[in-house]
């Protein structure tokens, strides 16, 4: 160190050893010992003074869900970190502390209520005593538990363990209420959904039908079918052709045939005439007989020919007709044996005349020809049921050809229409999918098989407090006070600068030392110093001790 005044030259201090060191710690150790000694005191009083602070804590997990994602997959969207922080910030929320401080259970910073706004104690609760924080996070695939501490720090353990406990069910319901009310979401937003893709399905399908009804026999999928069906409708159609050339080729056949039985049936009959007066009253009406039995047979066997064109072999009518004309023909057939027997006996000159060929020609003619008109009526009846069956035919050959005509101009349309029943259809069903899951997620919700909040260490409850660290301040005052100490000796002996010893006058005045001579002070005024001195270390160290007391007294009559 240099010092200078005014006509004096600036010399250097010179370099102190370890007896220099002692004596400077000899001449002020007042200024050592008195703020060492005031540290001590104070950091023993402040130390045995401060409150204890207990902490409680505890450790929760979310578990995975105990059903595998393959069987039924999560519908929750959020990071099990995320909902922790978002489930955080509703806990530590205004409301939630409040209620937890104003609990009568708890009823928590009694005095600072008291002294400050309930905010402020909010406040201070969130940011310094309590201490959320998660210990592991999820893994990649999230099936890992995301873990997380809660601790609370307070003066009173077993206050700091109800609190704990208290955000343990905070926490849980919390979580409850956040799945909850994803679900409820989730369900509500699927279900919406779901009924507006179900109304525009049923719209679709309803435009749909009602377009395939309006365009029935015309629509694409339709026209193999019609072509199918024109093509057989025209082989119907050619087939009728064919039917009526060929009815009209029978037709002119039986006519000629007719013709001919009608010119034997005219020669018979006038060779009939010439004999008729020969014949016996008995013949005669044997003959009437038979010609009305033969004409009753033709108009039965006509009338059946009928009927079978309308009906099946064994319908009843066809069954009676075929009944009563066997009758006829067995009463024809006894009434001609009876002829024949009559012409086999004797007659008398008279009877000679009689002609029962004849006659039984004539009726079988007659039966020819009535049974030829019977058929030519058939055949008209045919060829009228061909030509109705032909126009039904053309009618239906054009209806086919318009639907097919039809079918090109109305194929983009329904090719639309199908397409957006399609896209409807399988929104629907994904919709569907949807919703089912949403109501299995539900469901495992409340059987508690989804993922949970559980407890892995419950609150603990704290022995020991866990600040203040009351030696760690003692130690920490005394080596605080003891440096000071140190820095104020230093400075006082920098101040002084007078030759204190022999070392110091040989090494600034370089000259050889003879003899010393020891300060000679007034020995009245030293003994006054001293006492003085022992006076304020004797008043200082019963105030210490005073307040020592005091703080040790408070300390175990209010602190434990």
């Amino acid at each position: 160190m240099e010092t200078a005044a005014s006509g004096y030259v600036a010399i250097s201090r010179r370099t102190l050893d370890l007896e220099d060191y002692i004596d400077v710690a000899r001449r002020h150790a007042g200024w050592i010992m008195g703020p060492t000694f005031f540290g001590v005191v104070v950091s023993i009083v402040v130390a045995f003074v401060l409150p204890n602070t207990y902490i409680s804590q505890a450790e929760m997990q979310i578990t995975p869900s105990q059903i595998s994602q393959s069987i039924v997959q999560t519908t929750i969207s959020q990071l099990l970190t995320d909902r922790i922080a978002q489930m955080e910030n509703e806990i530590l929320s205004r409301t939630s502390l409040s209620s937890i401080i104003q609990d009568p259970r708890l009823d928590l910073y009694k005095t600072e209520r008291a002294n400050q706004p309930l905010e402020d104690v909010i406040e201070t609760m969130r940011t310094r005593d309590v201490r959320i924080q998660i210990v592991s996070l999820p893994s990649a695939n999230g099936n890992k538990a995301s873990a997380f501490t809660i601790s609370f720090s307070y003066k009173d353990p077993h206050k700091a363990h109800d609190t704990v406990q208290s955000l343990i069910t905070k926490f849980e319901d919390a979580n409850l209420t956040t799945q909850s009310k994803q679900q409820n979401v989730l369900t509500s937003f699927v279900h919406d959904e779901l009924s507006e893709a179900k109304a525009n399905l049923d719209k679709l399908n309803e435009q749909l039908t009602k377009f395939r009804v309006d365009n029935q026999g015309k629509l694409p999928e339709q026209s193999e079918l019609n072509m199918a069906q024109l093509n057989s409708l025209q082989s119907q159609g050619n087939a009728s052709n064919d039917a009526l050339n060929r009815l009209a080729q029978e037709k002119l056949e039986l006519q000629t045939h007719l013709q001919t039985l009608q010119s034997q049936m005219d020669l018979l009959m006038m060779y009939e005439k010439e004999n008729q007066a020969a014949a016996t009253p008995v013949a005669a009406r044997q003959n009437e007989r038979l010609l009305a039995l033969t004409k009753t047979i033709s108009d039965t066997e006509l009338q059946l020919a009928q009927l079978k064109l309308i009906y099946t072999p064994k319908h009843p009518d066809i069954r009676d007709a075929e009944k009563r004309l066997q009758i006829l023909r067995d009463e024809r057939d006894k009434l001609q044996a009876e002829q024949t027997a009559e012409e086999a006996k004797p007659k008398e000159a008279a009877k000679k005349g009689t002609n029962f060929a004849a006659a039984s020609s004539i009726t079988q003619l007659q039966g020819q020809i009535d049974a030829a008109n019977a058929q030519l009526q058939v055949f008209e009846m045919q060829r009228l049921n061909k030509m109705k069956e032909q126009e039904t035919v053309a009618k239906s050959i054009a209806s086919y050809q318009e639907r097919l005509a039809a079918t090109s101009s109305i194929e983009a349309t329904y090719a639309d229409l199908q397409r957006d029943d399609r896209a409807a259809s399988e929104k629907y069903q994904v919709l569907l999918a949807k919703e089912q899951l949403a109501e299995q997620n539900g469901d495992l919700l409340q059987r508690k098989a989804g993922e949970t909040l559980e407890v892995l260490d419950p609150p603990s409850l704290p022995s020991q407090p866990a600040k203040p660290n009351r030696w760690l301040i003692v130690g920490a005052g005394i080596m605080l006070s003891f440096v000071l100490g140190l820095a104020m000796a230093g400075f006082q002996e920098a101040k002084d600068t007078s030759l204190k010893n022999l070392k110091d006058v040989r090494a600034y005045t370089n000259l050889p030392v003879l003899s010393s001579i020891p300060l000679l002070e007034n020995t009245m005024l030293v003994r006054r110093k001293k006492r003085l001195a022992y006076l304020a270390w004797a008043a200082a160290v019963i105030v210490g001790a005073i307040a020592v007391s005091a703080a040790l007294f408070y300390h175990i009559q209010y602190l434990t």
